[in-house]
């Protein structure tokens, strides 16, 4: 197998690179995020682990690229901008929105013969269970009101007129990819999956999260944290212990 680039185009964001790595840990951000939120992941991670995250359109420096919007579609283009990267085991790590992209891919990777170390999702239900959500749909204040409740977005930026108007688009589009979402029934992954929610996250209860087992065949595990929607925000040492059990194979002893 061929390793990996050294160039990563515009998908991809490798903050501290670490070529010599045994494993690579690629990061998916939440509806309206950037690759940038996994900057302190990758700081913590290197150089023991290659950490990539992946930058879709529509946002920062890709903010003059149309949208996707279509979970499937965004998974598509994802795996084709990966597939260089897979010279080294691989475990994923997805929040929100990410987690259902690092779950559309894992599935197109094993597909395709690549296997994946682990799947790590965070503050989101299983696949298989559907709630009907528009919040697309609504007018600007709503939406802003959706990003206030989960806490997604630092103060500054809702009290800042400009960079909202510059955001909102993004935001717009990833919450219509999450909601028109829905699972295609297919083979189960072959990784080990863990859950992470918060206990007070109003996206998703613990039933939901739990169902992400019936997606794989591989060990299970599901883990509670304190906190709302971003609890990984103040959980961060233990959520990277987690990620580093993921990265070896082995389980957590949390």
């Amino acid at each position: 197998m061929t390793r990996a680039p050294r160039e990563t185009g515009p998908w991809i964001r490798r903050f501290h690179p670490a070529p010599e790595a045994a494993g690579r840990l690629v990061c998916f951000p939440h509806a309206g995020g950037s690759a940038t939120y996994y900057f302190p992941v990758s700081r913590s991670l290197s150089p023991e682990t290659d950490v990539l995250a992946v930058q879709y359109p529509g946002r920062q420096d890709r903010r003059h690229e149309p949208c996707v919007e279509d979970i499937e579609a965004l998974a598509d283009l994802a795996v084709g901008q990966l597939a260089p990267w897979t010279d080294v085991p691989v475990t994923l790590f997805g929040h929100s929105m990410g987690a259902m992209v690092a779950y559309e891919v894992a599935r197109r990777l094993e597909a395709g013969g690549t296997p994946v170390t682990g799947l790590v999702v965070s503050g989101r239900r299983a696949p298989s269970r559907v709630r009907r959500e528009t919040v697309h749909l609504a007018d600007d204040d709503r939406l802003v009101e959706d990003i206030t409740r989960l806490s997604g977005t630092d103060s500054a930026v809702l009290g800042d007129p400009e960079i909202l108007r510059m955001i909102l688009p993004a935001v717009r589009s990833d919450y219509k990819a999450v909601e028109t979402y829905r699972h295609r029934p297919g083979p189960p992954l072959a990784c080990p999956v863990v859950a992470l929610i918060g206990d007070n996250d109003p996206q998703v209860t613990v039933a939901e999260a739990g169902s992400w087992e019936d997606h794989t065949t591989g060990a299970f595990r599901l883990q509670l944290f304190p906190g709302g929607h971003f609890f990984l925000n103040t959980h961060t040492a233990a959520v990277l212990d987690i990620v580093r059990c993921s990265l070896r194979g082995t389980s957590p002893a949390l």
